[in-house]
């Protein structure tokens, strides 16, 4: 498939032997395209601690200003919602964070992971878009055009991207940042990660509200989806920094008024 052969190039040029000017090199990986750090201690420090501390604190204000202004907003939203469906305002669901090689899961008799979930689980926070029995009888599945589980003021919300704005208590908590590699379901991670080489490399940054794959490809909706999107995360950790977390953020606001066929890979 054409669009394995792009993004396995990429995993494969993320190699410390072969540094350009001016770019940050990621670790080397191993011939199944995980890295040998990951394998062993886990997470690594690729941008400088003084520019990781000015990341958090844009992070921090940027959030705390969002939830300010938009206090309105999110009244209003939250009427609708209600008038909308029955049921909470707020949807909240287990996603993948950052994988910092914690001790999450269980361990057997000589402390050996019997489980894990490729990062460590947090609650996401979202406005509810579905109805509250949507994955009663299917499970975890694929989000699609149309979706009939999603409801009117959800497809609303879910078009214009303005059901992510409460994940901005998710970014002052810590467990997130504005621009990121999205965080999935640990079903779907479990899953991903075996099926797309590379993938588990997105957790060894913190998941954001937005991020570079999410401002050049429309929502998921296949694996085929997630690994083209996989090859911009990639690209992100690669060029990970102050300015261009900044440029992501900017990219953000034109996209949340697109229409989801109009951003196409580069």
């Amino acid at each position: 498939m054409a669009h394995d052969t792009t993004l396995n190039r990429k995993v494969r040029d993320f190699r410390p032997d072969r540094p350009r000017r001016g770019e940050r090199r990621f670790e080397r990986l191993t011939e199944d395209g995980v890295s040998e750090a990951s394998r062993a201690d886990g997470a690594f420090q690729r941008i400088s601690p003084t520019e990781e501390a000015a990341l958090r604190a844009i992070n921090m204000v940027v959030a705390a200003f969002a939830l300010l202004v938009l206090s309105p907003f999110v009244l209003v939203v939250a009427a609708l919602i209600r008038l909308d469906s029955p049921g909470p305002v707020f949807y909240r669901q287990v996603r993948v964070g950052l994988d910092r090689r914690t001790p999450i899961g269980q361990r057997d008799s000589i402390g050996r992971r019997v489980s894990d979930l490729g990062g460590k689980p947090f609650e996401i926070v979202k406005f509810r878009t579905m109805r509250t029995d949507a994955e009663q009888d299917s499970g975890p599945v694929w989000a699609s055009d149309d979706d009939p589980r999603v409801t009117r003021v959800g497809r609303v919300l879910r078009r214009t991207r303005l059901d992510e704005i409460p994940q901005f208590w998710n970014v002052l908590r810590g467990e997130m940042a504005i621009v990121g590699p999205r965080p999935e379901r640990p079903t779907f991670v479990q899953q991903l990660r075996d099926e797309i080489e590379g993938y588990p490399l997105r957790q060894q940054v913190p998941p954001g509200i937005t991020g570079w794959a999410q401002v050049n490809r429309p929502p998921d909706q296949t694996i085929d989806d997630v690994r083209q999107k996989v090859g911009f995360d990639l690209e992100y950790l690669n060029r990970r920094s102050v300015l261009f977390d900044l440029w992501i953020m900017l990219r953000t606001f034109p996209v949340m008024f697109e229409r989801d066929g109009e951003r196409r890979p580069r």
